[in-house]
């Protein structure tokens, strides 16, 4: 039997087990994580992941499970961001010397930044039309403030901005892997922004005091909770089809470029903002996981590390006191502002070398040092979960 790795601590009158031997936690981080134990609808134990780290209302990194209640802020405005990975049958001898072409023709099938308004090629139309017009068609009545002159559709496909990512890498036996990172876009950040503020407006009218306004919540059996549901599980749906569609641009590009390739076998196709029911500890919940991975037993999911540092395909443990979960990345170290004012070109250069990726001011903030230790975080979680495959980037598409 694996060693238990977590450590217990009651925090603010709440149960808390973390996985952080070995991890830097930072104040503010434990102070969010007590706020959220606190709360009354918390069952059981707020579960904390080794990349845990600073995010609004509730730390990046936590699992909270919540009897008669979501709350909003925790899943997040990227709602359903999350990984996919697919192993090709290619070997690293088959790809080019120079991977600056390749490169640049995925950047080419896949619209990236922030507010892409593209054009709907037949594929995502289809998709739209089948999986989500319906569902939006509802949002849009229901809840008109929602509505955005960017319609949905012409978002669903691509890649967004920030840490968002495509890239292509090689596992221990020098395997080629696609592999991307992506959530609901524009849309699933109006349905989370939306919802917050109905969540706070709630507990001012009725006098509700909280930690923080950011934790406010809706109540089970409310409309607008039921109405909250329904949509983060459209934009759920949305977020998983958006990488499921680049993911195809991509290995189309793959099948132009290389005369014999295959995709071999997808890994997994997995959330990790998003809140799902589920039955945990003799009961069922609700259970949040604000930049956490589902690790039940067998399962496959994805680790990501930072850029130019090493990522993990790995198999869940099932382990009953993280609510069958894991850490969604090595986790923030600094701030995004703290990482730019400390490092510099070269310092990115050097961190990325031998990677074909963007080495502009524009990401320095996503250089490995802004993030904690890879290896420490995987080294904390030993309990959750098994490595199956490791991964060495050598392009990376930067949103």
């Amino acid at each position: 039997m694996t060693e238990k790795l977590y450590q217990t601590f009651e925090m603010a009158g709440g149960q808390v087990k973390a996985w952080t031997k070995g991890v830097p936690v930072d104040p503010i981080s434990r102070e969010q994580i007590g706020n959220v134990a606190s709360l009354p609808f918390i069952h059981s134990h707020v579960a904390v992941m080794p990349d845990v780290h600073v995010g609004r209302g509730a730390t990046v990194g936590s699992v909270i499970p919540t009897r008669g209640a979501i709350i909003p802020a925790a899943v997040g405005v990227d709602i359903g961001c999350g990984m996919c990975a697919v192993r090709t049958s290619l070997m690293a001898s088959a790809l080019p010397d120079n991977m600056a072409g390749l490169r640049a023709q995925i950047e080419a099938a896949i619209p990236v930044g922030k507010g892409i308004n593209q054009k709907v090629d037949q594929h995502a139309a289809a998709v739209w039309h089948e999986e989500f017009a319906e569902g939006f068609a509802w949002l849009d009545e229901a809840h008109p403030k929602i509505s955005t002159k960017r319609h949905p559709s012409n978002q669903l496909g691509s890649l967004g901005g920030g840490n968002h990512f495509v890239e292509i890498c090689l596992d221990e036996g020098d395997q080629v892997w696609i592999m991307l990172h992506s959530g609901s876009r524009g849309i699933g950040n109006r349905i989370g922004t939306y919802f917050i503020e109905r969540a706070k407006e709630r507990i001012e009218a009725d006098g509700i005091t909280v930690p923080h306004r950011d934790l406010a919540w809706l109540d089970e059996g409310s409309v607008a909770f039921d109405d909250y549901v329904k949509a983060v599980g459209w934009a759920q749906r949305f977020a998983a089809a958006n990488r499921e569609i680049m993911l195809a641009r991509v290995l189309r590009v793959f099948r132009k470029a290389f005369k014999s390739f295959r995709a071999t076998a997808q890994a997994v196709n997995c959330h990790h903002n998003y809140v799902a029911q589920e039955h945990h500890f003799g009961a069922d919940v609700w259970v949040t996981r604000k930049g956490a991975v589902r690790a039940g037993a067998g399962e496959l999911g994805i680790i990501p590390g930072s850029m130019g540092e090493r990522s993990f395909i790995v198999r869940g443990k099932g382990n009953a006191d993280s609510f069958e979960s894991c850490s969604h990345g090595a986790g923030r170290l600094m701030s995004r502002t703290k990482a730019k004012q400390t490092f510099t070109l070269a310092d990115l250069r050097a961190a990325t070398d031998g990677v074909e990726c963007r080495k502009d001011e524009g990401v320095i903030d996503e250089i490995p040092g802004a993030y904690k230790d890879i290896d420490a975080v995987m080294a904390a979680q030993q309990d959750l979960v098994d490595i199956v495959h490791t991964l060495k980037q050598i392009v990376c598409v930067k949103g």
